[in-house]
């Protein structure tokens, strides 16, 4: 039997790797215990994914352990052992001022949690690939100090910087930088996976996120981008802007295009691998950009303000480089532009908001 093991199951990725990963395998193990609601409240909340996974795909079995607590996944990995092939473990504290609210959680969760399930992979199913989803606050606010240029509607790079024409690539430094205690945390457990790899000769593979989005995901202030500021957009809420003048720009990948990463890696995997995984200069926007394109898409003026007081350690300019997976992968493409997974996460929050009255 072949198994894969998805944590945060009922999270935007781990809820995209269950649809796409449960025709390519005879089980899906679903690991979430709905923390996000803990973290981000109401909004938040991933009842609604977990309850549509198990509606929609009928081998998945869901399971609420804490991956903080290792006797809770040793159970889990004991009962399907080497038939596990897959790990993709997406589950995490995923907001920059939420995790100085509660450093302990955060690390916790982010880094222990990480560890936990790199042991009970080596212990019970080692042959296994290991997928762990990381991010681009890895590299703190070393972007920051890149040579940029404010125009009209974004921040940009100086066109004759080896970054303008593809962005950022792997080799950006991840110290003597500001990483805020989430990416501090994301930090430790990006190079846990990476040592998992390279000390014990595991499959794992780091993927370093930008703004990850899509139809699924719950988005709340803190978290969820793209997601949060459409359902302002729909609802009429107030949006907050918080510095750079509106003109922070950030790469965009639908859920899918990143699963495919995931499914390429497992098809051909390597030992301690990274890569940086975003929307790249296929698909990226300011905020000021992300708010004309809501504004067009639902018709409606968007009611938000500006704050001066930027998050601390967010990035100004940030534009991953894919280069690298696509020269170890070169089937694998972007299918999905800016324009279309806005107006997928416009039907799919318009409906979940019509459910919900």
């Amino acid at each position: 039997m072949n198994v894969a093991l998805v944590t945060g199951s009922a999270g935007l990725i781990g809820s995209e790797t269950v649809a796409f990963f449960s025709e390519k395998f005879d089980v899906i193990v679903g690991i979430d215990n709905n923390m996000r609601q803990y973290f981000f409240g109401a909004d938040g909340s991933t009842d609604w994914n977990r309850n549509r996974l198990a509606d929609t795909y009928a081998n998945y079995r869901h399971y609420t352990a804490d991956i903080r607590k290792v006797e809770e996944l040793d159970v889990i990995f004991k009962e399907y052992g080497t038939d596990i092939k897959a790990i993709v473990h997406t589950a995490a504290q995923p907001s920059h001022d939420w995790a100085a609210r509660e450093p302990f959680t955060d690390f916790a969760v982010n880094a222990n949690g990480t560890l936990n399930l790199l042991e009970m992979t080596r212990q019970h199913c080692p042959d296994a690939v290991f997928i762990f989803t990381s991010t681009n606050k890895v590299y703190g606010d070393n972007p920051n100090f890149l040579p940029l240029v404010e125009t009209e509607t974004r921040w940009e790079i100086d066109q004759n910087h080896p970054y303008f024409e593809n962005g950022i690539d792997e080799h950006m430094s991840l110290d003597h930088t500001k990483h805020s205690l989430f990416g501090a945390s994301k930090v430790a457990a990006d190079i846990l996976v990476q040592e998992y790899g390279r000390y014990f000769g595991m499959k794992t593979g780091v993927f370093r996120g930008g703004c990850l989005t899509g139809p699924n995901h719950s988005g709340a202030q803190l978290h969820g981008f793209l997601s949060y500021l459409m359902k302002c957009a729909i609802t009429g809420n107030h949006y907050t802007i918080f510095g750079y003048k509106g003109k922070q720009v950030r790469d965009n990948i639908h859920s899918w295009d990143l699963v495919n990463m995931f499914w390429h890696f497992y098809q051909n995997p390597r030992a301690g691998e990274v890569y940086n995984a975003g929307g790249g200069r296929f698909a990226n926007c300011s905020m000021l950009e992300a708010i004309v394109l809501c504004e067009e898409i639902t018709g409606n003026k968007m009611n938000y303000s500006y704050s001066e007081t930027n998050r601390i350690g967010d990035h100004i300019w940030y534009i991953s480089d894919l280069s690298k997976f696509k020269s170890h992968y070169p089937t694998w493409n972007w299918t999905y532009d800016l324009q279309q997974t806005l107006a997928q996460i416009h039907d799919s929050m318009a409906q979940r908001l019509a459910v919900a009255k």
